[in-house]
C-alpha cells in the first residue's frame, strides 16, 4: 500500500483514518504533525533527522499513516520519504505494538539498548518516554497493536497465575523460523483483511477468534520475561475450587465480600478453600482477593477516566487507608499508583496508540 500515491482504494479509505504531509515543517522540533494524527497518535514527536530538510518544500507526501482499529486491535500502515526519529511525550503508553518494515529498516534506541529490524524481522515495543524510535529514508511499515491488559489477561490465564511484575517483551523477532513465522503469517493476513471490504475487521465473531489466535502466538513466538514460565507450564491440574474461587473474586472485586462467600461460589468449604490455595497459589484466599483487587485497581487507573484520582478508584475496590494502599499497589507493580492514572492522561484509547 503506497499511501502517498493514494493507491488505497478509495471505498475502503472510509473504513481508515488517513493523513499525508508534503511539509517539512511539520516535522521540525515542534512536530506539529503530531496535531493532525488520529487518536492518541498527537502524544508522539516526529522529527526529520536531517535538519537541511526543514527549508525545503515537496510538492509530493513525505509523510502518510493510515489507522484503524476493530476490537482490541488496532492496525496501521506508514511511509516516510525521509529519515525520521519518533519520541513519545508521555509515559509509558497501554498497548503492545508490533512494528514490521516493509521497505526500509527500524532502530529502537531504549535504555541503552539498540535494536534494527528490517524486511526479515520484526519490533515488539511498549512505547515511553524512555525510547527512540529511528526510521531509515524510504521507510514502508505495518503496525498492530494490542491492549496490555488483554495480553496480561491472557498470560494470566495461559500460566494460571497471576503475574508477579509487569509483562516485558524482547524487542526483536526474526521471522524466519519458529512460532515467529506462522506468527507473521498470521500478521500478513490480518493486515489484507483489515483493508477487505467485509472482511474480519467488520466480523464480530470472526475477529474475536482471529485475535485470540494472535495474542496465543505473540506469547509463544515472541520471547518475554514469562516465556520460561509459560513453557514450563503447570505442574499438575488446579482443582476446579480454586479457578472458580478466583472467577467470583474478579467479578466481585469492587463489591463488600467475605471468604465464606468466595467458598460458597467455589463450592467448597472455607477449610478446603484455604487448604487448596496454600497447595497450589502458595497464598490463602484473603491474599489472594486483595491481590485480586489491587489488579483491578491498576486496570481502572490505566482505562479510567481522566480527573478521577487513585484514591477514589483505590476506595471503590475497599482500600480505604490510602498509606497501606499505596505501599501495597508498589509493591506488586513496583510503581506508585499515580503512575497509571498520569498515562491515562495521556493514552485515552489505548487500542489506537500504534502509529509509530
Amino acid at each position: 500500500m503506497i499511501l502517498g500515491s493514494n493507491i488505497l482504494d478509495p471505498a475502503l479509505a472510509r473504513k481508515f483514518e488517513i493523513t499525508c504531509s508534503n511539509d517539512p515543517v511539520e516535522f521540525t522540533a515542534r512536530s506539529c504533525i503530531s496535531a493532525r494524527l488520529p487518536g492518541n497518535s498527537q502524544y508522539y514527536n516526529y522529527q526529520l533527522r536531517d535538519r537541511e530538510l526543514w527549508r525545503m518544500r515537496f510538492n509530493e507526501p513525505i509523510f502518510s499513516l493510515a489507522d484503524r482499529t476493530a476490537g482490541m486491535i488496532g492496525v496501521c500502515f506508514a511511509e516516510n520519504r525521509f529519515s525520521t526519529e519518533v519520541t513519545l511525550t508521555g509515559d509509558e503508553s497501554g498497548v503492545f505494538v508490533i512494528a514490521i518494515p516493509r521497505k526500509g529498516s527500524l532502530t529502537l534506541l531504549q535504555d541503552g539498548a539498540v535494536t534494527t529490524v528490517n524486511e526479515g524481522s520484526g519490533l515488539v515495543l511498549r512505547p515511553n518516554s524512555r525510547a527512540r524510535v529511528l526510521f531509515s529514508d524510504a521507510g514502508v511499515r505495518d503496525n498492530l497493536s494490542f491492549k496490555v491488559s488483554e495480553i496480561e489477561a491472557a498470560l494470566r490465564h495461559a500460566l494460571d497465575a497471576d503475574l508477579r511484575r509487569p509483562l516485558e517483551f524482547m524487542p526483536g523477532l526474526d521471522w524466519t523460523c519458529g512460532l515467529a513465522a506462522s506468527f507473521k503469517r498470521q500478521l500478513d493476513t490480518v493486515f489484507a483483511e483489515f483493508q477487505s471490504p467485509d472482511g474480519v475487521a467488520d466480523n464480530p465473531v470472526a475477529l474475536a477468534a482471529t485475535t485470540d489466535l494472535l495474542v496465543t502466538l505473540l506469547l509463544r513466538a515472541a520471547p518475554h520475561s514469562y516465556t520460561d514460565q509459560l513453557n514450563i507450564g503447570a505442574p499438575c491440574p488446579v482443582p476446579a475450587y480454586v479457578r472458580r474461587g478466583e472467577d467470583f473474586m474478579r467479578a466481585n472485586s469492587a463489591k463488600p465480600i467475605c471468604i465464606a462467600e468466595v467458598a460458597a461460589a467455589a463450592g467448597c468449604s472455607v477449610r478446603n478453600l484455604n487448604v487448596v490455595f496454600r497447595r497450589f497459589r502458595n497464598t490463602t484466599p484473603l491474599a489472594a482477593l486483595h491481590a485480586i483487587r489491587l489488579d483491578a485497581v491498576r486496570i481502572a487507573l490505566q482505562d479510567g477516566d481522566i480527573g478521577t484520582s487513585a484514591a477514589t478508584i483505590a476506595r471503590r475496590h475497599g482500600f480505604t487507608n490510602q498509606a497501606r494502599f499505596a505501599t501495597a499497589y508498589r509493591r506488586r507493580f513496583g510503581e506508585a499508583p499515580s503512575a497509571p492514572a498520569h498515562r491515562t492522561e495521556h493514552f485515552r484509547t489505548p487500542a489506537s496508540d500504534d502509529r509509530t
